[in-house]
């Protein structure tokens, strides 16, 4: 069985392999050519029509580009796993694990408000690159003034990171598994009876920000978009999960990240940038591009640019307090919940011990069924 898996990882890598010229990596165009190739862009739409074709090619690429078309169906069978129960001051933190596919976990934290409407709204909260990020201050922080403000909030491990250690983080096929474990959360949270399915959200910073425009361009389900510090004309993502599949370029079409972000149009989006790294052009070359589609829609005011110039790659305070304030509105929140005179107030938040957070411990060992190993997955999956 052993030498199978590895047969099929091995013809697996050579199909990568023979599509890495399609590939476009870290940063592909200098900053000079991404602001020309973006006037190129524009050239190939003139009217909704003719955007929305383009914008069918383009997601088409997304999806046959990470092979997101050969996973096996699955409807439910999330097979909930929930642990460790923490009453906080005004949210509930819970542990969670739930079924991707049989077999592989999607480990994570549920915040919710400690006093819930019948339906709530819900937000997919993704993570940057960072070792045991999910379990950090300021997604603890995040996630629970979402959930003061009446959000059910859904806290996940990026692959190969803190609990989903069934795989590598650089595996092939990363961008494809982050994706799809992405989906799996967004049916999770629809599948519940507190959750209005009308009021849906999506954020996380960095990395976190790329899985955010990913999910958001192929599945309208995501109604409320806020990718932070990522979108950027001429950076493509730095790692096998954001650019290590070809998503970006076929034979038939090219785009980038900014192209891929605008599919979010008319739906709610905030882009929020910094002076520090490959979002620093926002306001000049990637916000002007996606206004240009929105005003197609005559959805102007459904999207916004916060930009930091003075800040640098994080999804600090002052990004944080950003999106509160444009979820509160999109979602329907109740900011007063976290406002007072002078801004957005996160001191209530209880920042947990890594442990406390945690899903799977002695006492609650991950399922024996458990994938394990990058060949393994790859060869359980069998993708083409």
């Amino acid at each position: 069985m052993k030498k199978v898996m590895t047969l099929l990882f091995i013809a697996f890598t050579v199909i990568l392999q023979a599509q890495s010229e399609m590939l476009c990596t870290g940063k592909y165009w200098t900053e000079d050519e991404a602001n020309l190739v973006m006037k190129d862009f524009t050239k190939k739409w003139s009217d909704l029509t003719s955007w929305e074709n383009r914008a069918d090619i383009i997601r088409s690429g997304i999806i046959t580009g990470m092979k997101l078309d050969q996973m096996p169906y699955i409807e439910g069978n999330f097979n909930p796993i929930i642990n460790q129960k923490h009453i906080l001051d005004g949210y509930i933190v819970e542990n969670i694990a739930i079924e991707s596919f049989p077999g592989f976990y999607i480990t994570g934290n549920l915040y919710s408000p400690i006093n819930p409407n019948k339906k709530n709204a819900a937000i997919l909260s993704p993570h940057g690159h960072l070792s045991d990020k999910r379990l950090k201050e300021d997604v603890q922080t995040r996630c629970a003034t979402l959930a003061r403000m009446g959000a059910i909030v859904f806290a996940y491990d990026m692959v190969g990171y803190a609990e989903s250690d069934q795989t590598t983080h650089k595996m092939p096929i990363a961008l494809l598994l982050q994706t799809w474990n992405s989906k799996r959360v967004l049916e999770y949270l629809l599948s519940r009876a507190d959750v209005d399915s009308e009021r849906i959200g999506m954020t996380g910073g960095s990395g976190g920000g790329t899985q955010t425009f990913v999910l958001t361009a192929i599945d309208e389900r995501i109604k409320v978009a806020v990718p932070a510090v990522q979108v950027s004309a001429h950076f493509f993502g730095g790692c096998v999960c954001e650019s290590g599949m070809p998503i970006h370029k076929s034979a038939g079409h090219q785009t980038n990240n900014v192209e891929i972000a605008a599919l979010c149009a008319p739906r709610p989006m905030l882009l929020i940038s910094n002076g520090s790294d490959w979002t620093r052009n926002t306001p000049r070359v990637e916000y002007p591009y996606v206004q240009k589609v929105y005003a197609l829609y005559d959805a102007e005011h459904k999207v916004e640019n916060v930009h930091l110039p003075m800040e640098k790659h994080d999804y600090g305070y002052s990004k944080r307090a950003a999106a509160y304030t444009f979820f509160a509105y999109h979602l329907k929140l109740n900011l007063k919940n976290v406002t007072i005179t002078d801004g957005v107030q996160e001191g209530f938040v209880t920042i947990l011990p890594e442990d406390d957070l945690k899903v799977f411990s002695a006492s609650t060992p991950r399922p024996k069924d458990a994938i394990i190993g990058d060949e393994a997955i790859i060869a359980h999956l069998n993708l083409k």
